[in-house]
């Protein structure tokens, strides 16, 4: 393991837990940060249906990229989701990526020198390409973080 991607972190590993709702469904929103990897769950009815591992660590040429970038709600073009667990079809795996290459994109807006791994797990009942269920996730998202 690279250890540039390693944070020392105490023991036991620090942790935060929220809760409301997303498209009006009670949802509670964890993680745990561990020396190298932030593990963020967001589940609904105790699921947790679909996990998803998104690396914060950029190649060289992606760093231009990353200065670059503004803070607007566009995932940053670097990140690479891949589906570890669950899919549930193309339609959902794709959108449970987006949602996890932008909780991705906050954590490296909100600190650039973050070389971890994202590991995301969603256990949300319907997944809906719908506006206001996206802002529920960040807005979730952004309380436990």
């Amino acid at each position: 393991m690279d250890t540039s991607q390693v944070v020392e972190e105490p023991f036991p590993a620090k942790s935060k837990v929220a809760s409301g709702p997303i498209d009006g469904i009670p949802t509670e929103a964890s993680v745990l940060h561990f020396s190298d990897k932030i593990l963020l769950t967001l589940s609904q009815e105790g699921r947790l249906s679909q996990w998803i591992q998104v690396p914060l660590s950029a190649p060289s040429s992606a760093s231009v990229d990353m200065a670059l970038a503004n803070p607007n709600l566009l995932p940053m073009s670097h990140l690479t989701p891949k589906t570890l667990l669950g899919g549930g079809g193309e339609e959902r795996e794709s959108l449970a990526q987006l949602y996890a290459v932008q909780i991705a994109s906050h954590i490296a807006r909100r600190d650039s020198e973050e070389r971890r791994t994202l590991v995301v797990g969603l256990g949300l009942k319907t997944l809906k390409p719908d506006r206001e269920a996206f802002f529920d996730v960040l807005e979730l998202i952004q309380k436990v973080l």
